[in-house]
């Protein structure tokens, strides 16, 4: 076959992201965008799948379990994957970009362990005609802004990347402005739209028994996570307060964030709370999230969240810090309670008053429509212009 030879008629676009066996939120988004996306058009997945050495990640000893409950729409072509050293697995990259020649390639940009890799992705859609779009979910990882050698890099191969894309994608407004303040964007299109829904999480939930209303706090401890203001905001209920409530922390620890569990261990209220210290399973979130009466997210900061939008897609009442891109993630989501950032006590009066909406459903206002239209849109423009 010739390499240079685009199969099929239809219009084409191609996915990069993370693959599963990292397992993280950000793969669970680059599958859901691809199957999105592919109701309209052909699309290719090209999966980052080593991101960086083993024993550089946190996640180390689960990195290539199975834990992802979903897989890829059989409509998109995947390329499983490319690994940060490159040899030979990028050159299959390549050659799938060649072959099917997209219009449009989409980059999603989580960490800086891909930047080198989706600099030769970027340019080879470039020379076969591609508009270069990237979709930011967090602009730098917390953990790497704080590694100057890591932070540094980072920031000098994501300007190159960015100076040689078309168009960008983002989450929020705090977002775009987050952006722009750290790059010249030399006035080329920045379209803000919501995450789309984590549905594939979405479950029957179970009554709560005598009343309790059943916290959870889902996903990675990370300091800026603030999960020890959510262990304050419990101590500081009454006794008679914090008896109608229970609360379950599921989530593998980064970071030498190991405070929160210390205080979970030494606290008052240790018997309302059941912790699980490690990565779950798809199965296993549902398990949790089907016998959840109210998330909690006591974030410092924040672009997004996959827990606030698996609780949405189930009409499950939050309570979440009002910071970064989360407000406008839930502001138009009824079951939404803000409180400010490390505050126990105004966390604490969320608690109670998401209480009072123990059992009810909430409509989810997002969809995975609007995401992909703000792809689709570029293949109506042309590479160095696009359109917003």
């Amino acid at each position: 076959m010739d390499d240079t030879r685009p199969t099929g008629t239809g219009r084409r676009v191609c996915v990069v992201g993370a693959g599963f066996r990292f397992t993280g939120g950000l793969s669970h988004y680059t599958c859901r965008l691809a199957g999105a996306l592919a109701g309209h058009t052909e699309v290719t997945a090209i999966l980052m799948r080593r991101l960086l050495p083993r024993f550089l990640y946190p996640g180390r000893a689960r990195v290539g379990q199975k834990f992802a409950g979903i897989d890829y729409d059989e409509r998109v072509e995947v390329y499983d994957g490319v690994d940060w050293y490159w040899l030979p697995s990028l050159f299959g990259a390549v050659r799938l970009l060649r072959r099917r020649r997209p219009e449009v390639l989409v980059l999603q940009w989580w960490t800086g362990t891909v930047a080198h890799t989706y600099l030769v992705l970027a340019l080879v859609a470039r020379s076969v005609g591609a508009t270069v779009v990237v979709e930011f979910h967090e602009v730098q990882d917390t953990g790497e802004i704080r590694v100057p050698f890591v932070a540094g890099y980072t920031r000098r191969l994501l300007g190159a990347l960015l100076r040689r894309s078309n168009a960008f994608v983002v989450h929020s407004e705090h977002d775009r402005r987050a952006l722009g303040e750290l790059f010249d964007l030399s006035e080329r299109p920045v379209t803000v739209v919501p995450h789309g829904p984590f549905d594939h999480y979405s479950v029957e939930r179970t009554p709560s028994p005598h009343g309790v209303c059943r916290l959870l706090f889902f996903g990675l401890i990370r300091p800026y996570k603030g999960l020890e203001h959510l262990i304050d905001a419990i101590e500081l209920l009454s006794d008679e307060e914090a008896e109608g409530f229970r609360l379950t922390v599921v989530g593998e620890t980064w970071e030498g964030c190991t405070e929160p569990i210390e205080r979970i261990a030494a606290s008052p209220r240790r018997d309302l709370i059941t912790l699980v210290n490690r990565y779950v399973t798809d199965d296993e979130a549902k398990e949790h999230f089907a016998r959840t009466d109210t998330l909690v997210l006591p974030y410092l900061r924040s672009s997004a969240s996959g827990p606030l939008h698996i609780a949405m897609s189930n009409g499950i009442p939050v309570v979440l810090s009002a910071v970064g891109g989360l407000v406008e993630a839930a502001e138009d989501y009824e079951g939404a309670v803000f409180v400010p950032p490390a505050d126990p006590r105004a966390l604490a009066e969320g608690l109670l008053k998401a209480r009072t909406a123990t059992g009810t459903h909430y409509a989810d206002p997002h969809s995975w429509d609007r995401n992909a239209r703000a792809v689709l849109v570029h293949l109506d423009g042309s590479p160095g212009t696009g359109t917003t």
